[in-house]
């Protein structure tokens, strides 16, 4: 089965169960891959992050829950919102009115339909890649935690990398580099219950006062690009959503990487490194 239709499985899921907690880690097992590479390919291919699908959906059915008559606590605790105060916060963002509003006749609501994702092949831009695999191999640098909810790491990563630039720490790990791939290298280790990013270099030499991360060995897609942040993300779109549907390739467990090949912030020259594996 292809992993698109593993993607509208958990569509399915999402809609047999939005009155209940919904793990991310259940729908990862619907789709083979991690959480953290299911919530990455759920944001490309739908354009919004998970959480706010979730959130979206919910608010839809508790608007006609509300214009049918239930009332807005009721309604509040249906979605699994304890405090009412979350829920009018949640309502009034995709709504624009408080629940309050929506019962009384003539109120105008949103509607959001469920997602159904299809496979569309674009293929009017080439994309250069090649395939590496390697053993395992250790790094040393700076990290800071990572939510299971990657919506609420958009400030994680770049305060991370902005101390780092402003402490000294990318000079220090540059010196220290020794091993492949060669670059500053920003890492999504996100495979078990502690999920971190690594600013870090691959290394040979002791780690002094920086922490060491054992990169597993595995087989990555590497795709080369140069530009802005704004340069990378939209190359990393581009692979989620044009280059892995038809690749004969399916997302790997090891992290995701980034190279970065030298130090201009505004024409970096980059690779991304996605792990695959051959479709069964």
């Amino acid at each position: 089965m292809e992993w698109v239709d593993r993607l509208n499985q958990t569509i399915a899921y999402i809609e047999d169960h939005l009155t209940e907690e919904i793990a991310c880690e259940a729908l990862a097992r619907l789709a083979c891959c991690s959480a953290y590479h299911y919530q990455r390919m759920f944001a490309y291919m739908a354009g919004v992050p998970l959480s706010e699908y979730i959130r979206r959906r919910r608010m839809s059915l508790a608007a006609v829950d509300l214009q049918a008559g239930e009332k807005v606590l009721d309604t509040a605790l249906k979605y699994g919102y304890q405090s009412p105060t979350a829920f009018n916060r949640a309502f009034q963002a995709v709504h624009g009115i408080p629940p309050s509003a929506a019962r009384e006749p003539g109120a105008v609501v949103k509607s959001f339909s469920p997602l159904c994702f299809t496979i569309t092949i674009k293929g009017v831009e080439e994309m250069e890649y090649r395939i590496e695999k390697r053993e395992a191999f250790r790094i040393v640098g700076v990290s800071a935690p990572l939510d299971t909810d990657l919506e609420k790491n958009f400030a994680v990563v770049p305060r991370l990398w902005g101390r780092a630039a402003s402490d000294g720490t990318i000079p220090r790990l540059a010196e220290m580099m020794d091993g492949q791939p060669m670059g500053l290298l920003g890492v999504s280790a996100c495979g078990g219950e502690d999920w971190r990013y690594w600013i870090a270099v691959a290394s040979s030499q002791p780690a002094g006062d920086f922490r060491e991360y054992a990169v597993p060995a595995a087989t990555w897609a590497v795709f080369p690009g140069e530009g802005t942040s704004a340069s990378l993300q939209e190359l990393e779109r581009r692979i989620i959503t044009e280059w892995l549907p038809a690749s004969g390739y399916e997302y790997g467990s090891a992290p995701d990487i980034e190279v970065y090949l030298n130090a201009d912030p505004n024409n970096a020259k980059y690779e991304v490194w996605i792990p695959v594996v051959k479709k069964s």
